[in-house]
């Protein structure tokens, strides 16, 4: 593959590679969203209970975490264009073989398999981390519109699939997004094929001596532990909200329209909340952005606790969508702070495993909490928690980052 020249950064190329990656993960985010539209007629044609009905969800969303690891590694060592091009192939054959799936069992296994690990997958962590490749100054913001790609996505797609699931059935449409995914997603892979070359780490918080210095005196495993369990932490109290907003608006007597409302308001302020947390970080860093993004996630779901009128909760949904958007992302920007620009792919693609994993385990764990205690207010106090955990290994970080920059001499493993 072609290696950019010097300069390329920041140039007019990068910004329009950039568009191309939110194409490209906006197209593919539809393996993470097609599903749920889909579920009700699946259900009704397989004739399962709504548990099994969810399967192909639940196998979806452990296939796209593993599969970022997978695909992360694929574009560190030939390129996104690599996995992006397998991602489109791997949609196709997913999406017209389960057109003709017979039962449950094989409608899941094809989604969890196809469509989310080795499909959709390609399109959100890989493309991230080769953004970062491509821009210096404007690092963060970059990567912040990148990821709104799957925002765009959520946003996008549901209606399309739903009106010609009402029109056609959930079977010809599954084949036609098939169809649509290879002839869009390959010729996107195919302009992307150019990369930038790898070398010695150069952006905001990289040091003299390495990832070493630059992972504040840790060693590279330790730092990504550390990194792991914020993500799990964050998106566990990230679940909360994002998850039961539905049923907890149901409970308190509003009506599950309104809860529905609250998410699409939380979810719109969330792409602003991403764009505005780019343009952050590229003046206070990646690490110190994360930091403020989930302390102000903090604050939004301790004003739950206090307030359930209607009114109170559209602003406080609104206030939460505003303050998390821009925390996943920022993972982005820490792995390329503190580690090696060759393996952005792969540890940015643990991360978001990791988060992902949070969302499962934040979702279960709030209904869970729920059936314990009959409402949710310790469901929150829970998020709150884990929320508190993931501020302190940030707030850490930062701190021994600063010193060890401040002091080389001190950097141990």
């Amino acid at each position: 593959m072609e290696m950019a020249a010097d300069g390329v950064t920041d140039s007019p190329a990068a910004w329009r590679r950039l568009a191309l990656a939110v194409v490209a993960s906006a197209i593919g985010g539809v393996g993470m969203w097609s599903v749920v539209v889909v579920l009700p007629a699946v259900e009704a044609e397989f004739g399962v209970a709504r548990a099994g009905a969810a399967l192909p969800y639940s196998l979806t969303m452990i296939g796209f975490a593993f599969g970022g690891v997978l695909m992360g590694r694929l574009a560190d060592r030939f390129g996104v264009a690599v996995p992006l091009a397998l991602g489109a192939v791997a949609l196709a054959l997913g999406y017209v073989l389960s057109a003709f799936a017979t039962g449950i069992v094989e409608f899941a296994a094809i989604q969890g398999l196809l469509i989310g690990m080795l499909g959709a997958s390609a399109s959100f962590s890989p493309l991230l981390a080769d953004i970062t490749h491509w821009f210096e100054r404007r690092r963060g913001f970059a990567v912040a519109i990148c990821a709104s790609g799957s925002y765009l996505a959520g946003t996008a797609w549901p209606p399309v699939v739903q009106h010609f699931v009402s029109t056609a059935g959930w079977r010809a449409t599954h084949v036609g997004i098939g169809i649509f995914c290879l002839v869009t997603l390959l010729p996107l892979a195919i302009a992307m094929r150019r990369r930038v070359g790898v070398g010695p780490a150069i952006g905001a918080g990289a040091a003299p001596g390495g990832a070493l210095a630059a992972g504040a005196g840790l060693s590279p495993r330790a730092l990504q532990a550390l990194l792991v369990v914020a993500g799990l932490a964050c998106c566990v109290a990230m679940a909360m909200p994002q998850v039961h907003i539905v049923a907890y608006c149901g409970d308190l007597g509003y009506g599950a329209a309104r809860g529905a409302e609250m998410l699409s308001l939380m979810l719109g302020f969330g792409i602003i909340s991403r764009i505005a947390s780019g343009w952050v970080a590229d003046r206070i860093g990646g690490l110190s952005t994360l930091l403020l993004g989930s302390t102000l996630q903090g604050v939004a779901l301790f004003l739950y606790l206090w307030f359930d009128g209607l009114t109170s909760l559209y602003v406080i949904s609104a206030l939460f969508g505003l303050f998390q958007g821009g925390i996943v992302p920022s993972y982005a920007l820490v792995v390329r702070e503190f580690f090696p620009p060759g393996e952005a792919g792969t540890r940015v693609g643990v991360v978001i495993m990791a988060t992902l994993f949070g969302m499962a385990l934040g979702g279960w764990m709030s209904g869970l909490i729920f059936d314990v205690t009959g409402s949710y207010g310790a469901a929150f106090v829970n998020g709150l928690g884990w929320n508190l955990l993931n501020v302190s290994i940030a707030a850490w970080l930062l701190q021994r980052r600063r010193r060890i920059l401040a002091r080389p001499d001190e950097v141990t493993s």
